[in-house]
C-alpha cells in the first residue's frame, strides 16, 4: 500500500517514481487528453486498487473478533491472522515489480484480482469449517496470504497501468488517486463487513470478498494493455543502507496504523462499546482528508518538518485512544491518528529518495517501502503479546511511544541534513 504515497514527491516525471512507471508511460502513445478524459482514465484504473482494498477492508473489522471470540484463539493468534497478509505483501512486493516489467501491468493486475478471489474463497471455507477451529484458522491464514499477494500485484500493476495510459505528465495525479482509492476502500469496507456479519454471517463476508475481485478480473480482461517495457532491475542492497534510518522512522509511525487495524474492534468489545468499525472509517476518512488538504505541504516546508508534525499528531491521537473513556473519545483518537499518519510515508520518503542519484530513486523508494510492510507484519503478533500481558489500552500506548521515537529520529536526521548542507556550503 505504500506506492500510493508518491503523489507528494516532486518531479513526478523526472525519476521520483519507479523507472518501470516512467518507462511504461513513455512507451505509450503521446495522446493529448482533456482533463475530463484523464480523470476518466485515472478512475477506471484505480478501480482495481479499490476492489482489491475492499477485499482487504471487508473482513478487517470482524476477523480479529472471529478468531479470538468465535474460534477461541488467543489475542496473539488474532493479531497473527491479520499480519499474515502484510508479511505476504512484504515477501511478494519485489516480485510484483518484476512481473510488471516482464508480462505487463494488465496481466499483473489480472493475476492480483485472481489472488483476491482465492482469498475470498478460503474465507468461505473458513466459515463452513467453523466447527473445527483449527481448520477454520488454517483457511483464514491461507486466505490472508493470498490477499497479500493480490495486494502486491493489483496495487503495483494498477499504478503502472494507469501511468502507461495517461502519460508521465499525469503521474502525480494517478498515484494520488490510487492512494485515495486505497484508504477509501478500507473506510467503506470495514463497516460493510460488520453489517454483512449481522445479516448473513461470516460466510457472507467471504462471498462478497470473492465476488468483488472477480468483477475486477472481468473488467481488466476487457481493458487495453500498455506496451511491456523491460527496464533495468535495481538491487535493494545497493541503496538499503542509505534509506535505513528513514525506513525505521516509517516503521515506527506505521505501528499505530497496524494496532488500530488489528485491535480496534476487540478494544471496543472489551469496553462493551458499539460502532468499532466506524473508527476505521474515521481513520480512513481523515487519512484521505489530510492527503487532499495538505498535499503541497512537503514542497512548502520540507519532508522533515512535515514528518515531525505528522508523528506528533499521530502520537496525540494514539494517546487519546489509550486514555479514552468512551467510544466517542476513542473515535476522535482514531481520526487524529489517521490524520497524522497520512503524510508520514511521503514526507520521509521524499528525503530518502533524495539521497540517491536519479537513476536509483526507484530502488530507494522500493527499499524504503519494505519497512511499511514489515512494520504491519510484525505489529499484529507483537501487539497481541502486549494485550495478553497488559490489556488492549496499552497497545495504543505502545504505538504512541513508537510515534514519539520517530519524532526523535526524524529530528536527528533533520539536524544531520542541515549540518551536511552547511559543510557543503563552506
Amino acid at each position: 500500500m505504500s506506492q500510493e504515497a508518491l503523489h507528494t514527491l516532486p518531479g513526478s516525471g523526472s525519476g521520483s517514481v519507479p523507472p518501470t512507471a516512467t518507462a511504461a508511460a513513455e512507451a505509450a502513445p503521446a495522446i493529448p487528453h482533456s482533463q475530463t478524459a484523464v480523470m476518466i482514465q485515472i478512475l477506471s484504473t484505480v478501480l482495481f486498487t479499490f476492489l482489491a482494498y475492499m477485499t482487504i477492508g471487508i473482513p478487517l473489522a470482524v476477523l480479529p473478533g472471529y478468531v479470538h471470540l468465535d474460534l477461541g484463539y488467543s489475542s496473539f493468534i488474532a493479531g497473527l491472522s491479520i499480519s499474515v497478509q502484510y508479511l505476504s505483501t512484504f515477501i511478494t512486493r519485489a516480485q510484483a515489480g518484476r512481473m510488471v516489467d516482464t508480462i505487463g501491468p494488465k496481466k499483473t493486475v489480472m493475476r492480483g484480482m485472481l489472488a483476491c478471489v482465492a482469498s475470498g474463497a478460503f474465507l468461505v471455507l473458513a466459515a463452513w469449517s467453523a466447527e473445527l477451529p483449527w481448520l477454520s484458522l488454517s483457511m483464514i491464514l491461507v486466505s490472508r496470504f493470498c490477499l497479500g499477494i493480490g495486494e502486491s500485484l493489483a496495487g503495483t500493476g494498477s499504478i503502472i497501468w494507469g501511468i502507461g495510459r495517461i502519460g508521465a505528465t499525469h503521474t502525480a495525479r494517478m498515484i494520488s488517486w490510487n492512494g485515495i482509492a486505497t484508504y477509501g476502500a478500507l473506510a467503506i469496507g470495514a463497516p460493510l463487513g460488520v453489517a454483512l456479519l449481522h445479516v448473513g454471517g461470516f460466510a457472507a463476508i467471504g462471498f462478497l470478498a470473492l465476488a468483488l475481485p472477480l468483477i475486477g478480473y472481468v473488467i481488466a480482461r476487457r481493458r487495453p494493455a500498455v506496451p511491456v517495457v523491460r527496464g533495468e532491475r535495481l538491487a535493494f542492497r545497493l541503496v538499503l543502507n542509505r534509506v535505513l534510518p528513514y525506513g525505521i522512522g516509517l516503521a515506527l509511525g506505521t505501528v499505530g496504523f497496524g494496532a488500530i487495524a488489528t485491535f480496534i474492534t476487540l478494544y471496543y468489545a472489551s469496553h462493551q462499546w458499539s460502532n468499532a468499525a466506524f473508527s476505521l472509517t474515521l481513520f480512513g476518512g481523515c487519512f484521505i482528508g489530510s492527503r487532499l488538504l495538505f498535499a503541497n505541504s512537503i514542497n512548502r516546508f520540507g519532508g522533515f518538518k512535515v514528518a515531525i508534525a505528522s508523528f506528533i499528531v499521530e502520537a496525540f491521537g494514539l494517546s487519546i485512544l489509550w486514555l479514552a473513556g468512551s467510544a466517542e473519545v476513542a473515535m476522535l483518537g482514531a481520526a487524529l491518528a489517521g490524520f497524522g499518519f497520512a503524510l508520514v510515508f511521503p514526507s520521509l520518503g521524499v528525503e530518502a529518495v533524495g539521497l540517491v542519484p536519479a537513476p536509483n530513486r526507484g530502488a530507494a523508494l522500493g527499499a524504503y517501502s519494505v519497512f511499511l510492510d514489515l512494520a504491519l507484519g510484525i505489529t499484529g503478533p507483537l501487539a497481541g503479546l502486549i494485550v495478553g500481558q497488559f490489556g488492549y489500552e496499552e497497545v495504543f500506548l505502545f504505538a504512541a511511544i513508537g510515534a514519539l521515537c520517530a519524532v526523535a529520529l526524524t529530528l536527528s536526521l533533520y539536524r544531520r541534513s542541515q549540518h551536511y548542507k552547511t559543510d557543503n556550503a563552506n
